[in-house]
């Protein structure tokens, strides 16, 4: 007779299906950070770039008598501050446009506003910082 002993391997499908759950529990804790902590460093890049187009600004005031467009600030940094859409300049998830949005050279000799809107569907936060001509960046919302 063939009385061999069956050595049974592998996991059963209870301690996999326990796995699934604590791995699941594990994502759903570990989600909610990893996407605040990615906000927060978008946000401290906008801030530093921010600080750049500050200072550009300045310098561009010094040569010309008037401040610069954002779409003129882009090109002079080499594109540092974003990719160019229309009058506008999208960095990460935020939007970098100048108010009021066709502003004439008149307007530039003044000064200027630069709003950054970071509005992304289905976070719930929405983030806006104002950069004006006196080189003060603002936190307008949250």
């Amino acid at each position: 007779m063939n009385d061999m002993k069956k050595n049974e391997s592998g996991f059963s499908i209870v301690e996999l299906l326990v796995v699934c759950v604590v791995i699941g529990i594990v994502a759903a804790l570990a989600v909610p950070h990893l996407q605040k902590a990615i906000r927060a460093s978008e946000n401290g890049s906008l801030f530093g770039t921010l600080r750049s187009v500050a200072s550009t600004e300045v310098s561009y005031f010094t040569q010309n008598g008037r401040f610069a467009r954002i779409t003129e600030v882009n090109n002079i940094m080499s594109g540092g501050v974003g990719a160019q859409s229309g009058n506008d300049v999208v960095r990460n998830h935020f939007v970098m446009s100048m108010s009021p949005a066709n502003v004439t050279d008149l307007e530039l000799k003044a000064g200027y506003t630069i709003t950054a809107t970071r509005d992304v569907t289905g976070e719930g936060v929405v983030y806006v910082y104002e950069l004006t001509q006196s080189g003060e960046i603002v936190q307008v919302l949250p």
